[in-house]
């Protein structure tokens, strides 16, 4: 697993780095702003630990600016900000946790163990930009949430789980509407005009793709 530290105080870097080593991490480290998001930009990592008060980009700042591409790595703000309207901020800006400083090591670890566990639970669902989080319900192009209705979830989810593959009209009605007898499948057509529209992607990123008399595939 790959943790990144963005933290311009020496000392706290050499602490967390040679602590989460010995628990088998890979480190890597920033100690501003801008380092650390060239690092993301370059890197996927598994975790990020974001100090607040960062030179040449604060930490709120840098959170906003990985979110835009990156709504999944889990992101914990290290800092010495602590009142209600700081942490709402930094909750709003994209972070998933926030841990006072000075903090206990231990209690770190056990919230950065917790945030892979997490990760690990939830079953996510890719197409291009397209990300469906099945447990929660949630789809979102590039980071940003697209409200769908069920059925409309259920039948995206469904395609995406079949990519690559031809899903017959008839297929469709059976496993996504549970119908199984003779049935108007025009209906998905209705359906497949909504989610393309409200995932509102470029006509060249159409990935659910119309077979002609047959059904519908899902690919890349």
């Amino acid at each position: 697993m790959k943790i990144l530290i963005v933290e311009d105080e020496i000392g706290i870097v050499q602490f967390l780095q040679q602590g989460l080593e010995e628990e088998g991490y890979e480190i890597s480290s920033a100690s501003d702003g801008l380092m650390g998001f060239e690092l993301t930009q370059k890197e996927s990592f598994d975790l990020i630990l974001l100090d607040w008060m960062l030179p040449k980009m604060n930490g709120l700042e840098l959170c906003k600016a990985i979110r835009l591409k990156d709504s999944l790595t889990p992101i914990l703000f290290l800092t010495a900000k602590d009142t209600i309207q700081e942490t709402i901020e930094g909750l709003k800006g994209g972070a998933n946790d926030y841990i006072k400083k000075p903090f206990s090591f231990d209690e770190l670890l056990e919230r950065i163990k917790i945030h892979f566990r997490n990760q690990n639970q939830e079953e996510i669902l890719r197409l291009g930009r397209i990300e469906v989080h099945v447990s929660k319900h949630e789809v979102l192009v590039s980071g940003n949430p697209v409200m769908l209705t069920q059925r409309e979830f259920e039948l995206l989810s469904y395609l995406i789980k079949n990519k690559g593959k031809v899903c017959t009209r008839t297929q469709i009605i059976e496993d996504v509407w549970d119908i199984h007898f003779e049935y108007d499948t025009g209906v998905i057509d209705v359906f497949i005009n909504s989610i393309r529209k409200k995932l509102n992607l470029k006509i060249e990123e159409d990935h659910i793709k119309t077979v002609r008399g047959i059904g519908y595939i899902a690919n890349e």
